[in-house]
C-alpha cells in the first residue's frame, strides 16, 4: 500500500477523507421529509456539482491567503476571519453530536442515554485531534475504500428491493420546478460548504499542482451517490413514505437480506458504516479547530474546544435546538459570509503557497459497533412470532419464544422442544412495554422478529394503525417482516408443532418452495407503503387452523 511520505498525504488519500467526512452527513441528514427528493432535487444536485467542480479550482488560488492570516491581515483582521471559521467548525461539530445522540440509541445501541453517546463521541474523537496529518492520511487510505464499497454494494443489494409500483408512483410525481430545483442547489451547496476549509489543508498534499483532481472525483463521487439514492429509496419504500420520513435512508434496508438470507438485518453494519463515517466527520472537525487556532495564535483547542462543541450541541434556544440553528446559520451566515471572505482574500491578489492541515480524520473506535448494548445474548429473549389483538382493556401482545436449545439443535436427548407464549394486556403498547419490564427477567429482543399476526378486532377498527406508529419506533423490528391476519393470534402461536416456532413454521410456508411454487407474503415494508400513500391497509393473508393444522390463504378473505 503506497502512503505520501515527508508528512504530506497522496491525492487517493486526500479523495477518501473527503468521501469519509461527508458521506453520512449527506445521506442522513439530505434526501427526504420535503428536503432534496424528486426530478427537481436531481437536477439540483447536478446543478450544484458543476458550481462546486468550477469553485474548487477558484478555492484552490486562494491556499496562500490562509497560511497566516495574522500576517496577512493584521493581528485584529486575521482572527475575526478565524473566529469565522472556528464557528463553523463548533456548530457543525454540535450538529453531528446531537444526530448522534438522536440516532445511535434508537437504532443501534439500546440502552444507553443519546447524552452519553455524544459525550464519548466528543471524547473520543478529539485524542489526537493536534497529530501530524500522514496518521490521518493513512486512517483514509485505509478505511475509505471499505466504507465506499460498502455503501455501494448496499446500494446494488436494494436494487432487487425495488417494487415496479413504486418506481412508477415516483415517476408521476416527478415534476420539474424552478424555484425547488433552486432550493435544493442551494441546500447542496450549503451542505458542501466545509469544503470552504479545504485551502487549510493543500500544503500537506504532494504534486499540489494537480490536488484538483481528487477534489473534483470527491464532489462527483459524493454527488453521484446522492442522485442515486434519491431514485432508489422512493423506489423501494414509496413516494409518500419517502417525502415524510426524516431520515428515509435507515429504513431502505431493513428488508434487505444477503443471498441465502445470511444476515437479515444487514441494516445493522449499515448504521455502522454511517456512524464512522459520522465520527470521522467529527473528528476532522476537531483537527480544523486545532489547525485554525494554531494559524491564528490563540493556543492549540485541543481540550477546551470538544468540551464547548459538546456544550453547544446541548443548547435549546426558544424551543429550537443546534440542528434547526444551525439550518439557519448555515443558509443565512455562514455561507454568505464564506463568499464574502474568498471575495476579498482574491481581490487583495497572489501570494506565496501555504501550508495547512484538513478534511483530515478522527478517531474512530466504534466502541457502540453492535445493536447489542452490555446485555448478553443469553440474558435475552428471541421472539420470532409477534400477536397482537384489541380487548377490552387496551391491547394485547403475544410474544412467541422459542425453546432456544431446540431451535439451535443444542437440546439434550431428554429435553422436548416447546415454542413459550407469553401474553401481556396493557391500556396501550407502552403499558404493555412497562408491563414486560416489571415481569420478566431477560431482555426483549426484537431484532430476530418474522412474523407478525393481527387479530381481527384490532383490523376491525382503527387499533391497526396505533400499532403501526408504536412499530416504528421499533428500529430493530425488519421491514422484511411478514403479516398475517387470523381470529385469535394467541391460539396460532399456542398450537403444538413438534418443536419449530410458529415464526419459522409461516415463514416456511411461504419460502420453502421451489421457485415456481413459492407463495407471496405480505411484508412490513408493504403495509407501511400502503398506510403512507392512502392511509388504507393492504389485503394481509389469512391465518385459519382446521384440525390442530395452520393454513394460510392468500386470496381475499
Amino acid at each position: 500500500m503506497k502512503f505520501a511520505e515527508n508528512n504530506r498525504i497522496s491525492h487517493r488519500q486526500l479523495y477518501r477523507q473527503m468521501v469519509l467526512a461527508f458521506l453520512a452527513p449527506f445521506l442522513l441528514c439530505l434526501p427526504g421529509e420535503n428536503r432534496v427528493t424528486g426530478i427537481s432535487g436531481i437536477v439540483g444536485v447536478a446543478a450544484a456539482m458543476v458550481l462546486l467542480v468550477i469553485y474548487s479550482f477558484f478555492l484552490r488560488r486562494l491556499t496562500p491567503w490562509y497560511t497566516d492570516p495574522v500576517k496577512t491581515f493584521g493581528a485584529a483582521g486575521g482572527r475575526i476571519i478565524g473566529a469565522f471559521f472556528l464557528s463553523y467548525v463548533a456548530l457543525t461539530g454540535a450538529y453531528l453530536l446531537d444526530l448522534m445522540e438522536e440516532l445511535v440509541p434508537a437504532v443501534l445501541i439500546t440502552g444507553i442515554p443519546g447524552i452519553v453517546i455524544s459525550f464519548l463521541a466528543a471524547a473520543v474523537c478529539s485524542f489526537g485531534t493536534h497529530k501530524g496529518m500522514q496518521r490521518r492520511g493513512r486512517m483514509a487510505e485505509v478505511s475509505g475504500g471499505v466504507l465506499l464499497g460498502g455503501v455501494l454494494l448496499m446500494m446494488v443489494l436494494c436494487l432487487w428491493q425495488i417494487t415496479p409500483e413504486y418506481f412508477t408512483e415516483m415517476t408521476e410525481a416527478f415534476v420539474l420546478q424552478g424555484k425547488e430545483v433552486l432550493k435544493s442547489c442551494y441546500g447542496i451547496l450549503a451542505a458542501f460548504s466545509g469544503i470552504g476549509l479545504l485551502p487549510f489543508l493543500l500544503k500537506d498534499v504532494e504534486k499540489r499542482g494537480t490536488a484538483g483532481k481528487p477534489v473534483v472525483l470527491g464532489i462527483v463521487t459524493l454527488g453521484g451517490i446522492l442522485m442515486g439514492m434519491l431514485v432508489l429509496i422512493p423506489s423501494v419504500l414509496g413516494w409518500q413514505r419517502f417525502r415524510n420520513e426524516a431520515y428515509p435512508v435507515l429504513p431502505l434496508l431493513a428488508g434487505a437480506d444477503l443471498p441465502g438470507n445470511v444476515l437479515a438485518r444487514f441494516d445493522v453494519l449499515w448504521m455502522g458504516f454511517l456512524l464512522y463515517s459520522l465520527l470521522f466527520a467529527l473528528g476532522s472537525l476537531f483537527h480544523y479547530g486545532h489547525r485554525i487556532l494554531d494559524r491564528i495564535r490563540m493556543g492549540s483547542g485541543k481540550l477546551w474546544l470538544p468540551a464547548v462543541i459538546f456544550g453547544l450541541s446541548l443548547i435549546k434556544f426558544q424551543g429550537m435546538g443546534i440542528r434547526q440553528i444551525f439550518d439557519f446559520y448555515l443558509s443565512r451566515i455562514f455561507v454568505p459570509g464564506l463568499l464574502l471572505i474568498q471575495v476579498f482574500m482574491a481581490l487583495r491578489g497572489n501570494r506565496r503557497r501555504q501550508k495547512k492541515v484538513a478534511l483530515a480524520a478522527g478517531l474512530c473506535f466504534v466502541v457502540f459497533f453492535s445493536g447489542c448494548a452490555a446485555i448478553e445474548p443469553e440474558k435475552r429473549m428471541y421472539p420470532l412470532a409477534l400477536g397482537v389483538n384489541s380487548e377490552e382493556s387496551g391491547f394485547s401482545l403475544i410474544y412467541g419464544m422459542p425453546d432456544l436449545p431446540q431451535a439451535t439443535g443444542q437440546e439434550k436427548q431428554e429435553e422436548s422442544g416447546s415454542e413459550t407464549v407469553l401474553s401481556i394486556t396493557g391500556s396501550d403498547f407502552y403499558e404493555i412495554e412497562r408491563i414486560y419490564d416489571r415481569s420478566q427477567e431477560k431482555y426483549l429482543d426484537m431484532s430476530h422478529l418474522q412474523v407478525i399476526i393481527m387479530g381481527d378486532r384490532l383490523l376491525e377498527g382503527e387499533g391497526w394503525k396505533i400499532f403501526m406508529e408504536y412499530l416504528k419506533e421499533e428500529p430493530f423490528v425488519g421491514e422484511n417482516v411478514y403479516i398475517f391476519r387470523t381470529e385469535d393470534p394467541e391460539a396460532v402461536l399456542s398450537r403444538e408443532s413438534g418443536g419449530t416456532s410458529a415464526g419459522e413454521y409461516l415463514t416456511g410456508l411461504l419460502e420453502n418452495r421451489l421457485p415456481s411454487q413459492q407463495k407471496d407474503g405480505v411484508t412490513l415494508r408493504q403495509v407501511y407503503h400502503q398506510w403512507y400513500e392512502s392511509g388504507a391497509l393492504v389485503e394481509i393473508p389469512r391465518i385459519i387452523m382446521e384440525n390442530g393444522e395452520l393454513q394460510v390463504y392468500l386470496e381475499k378473505s
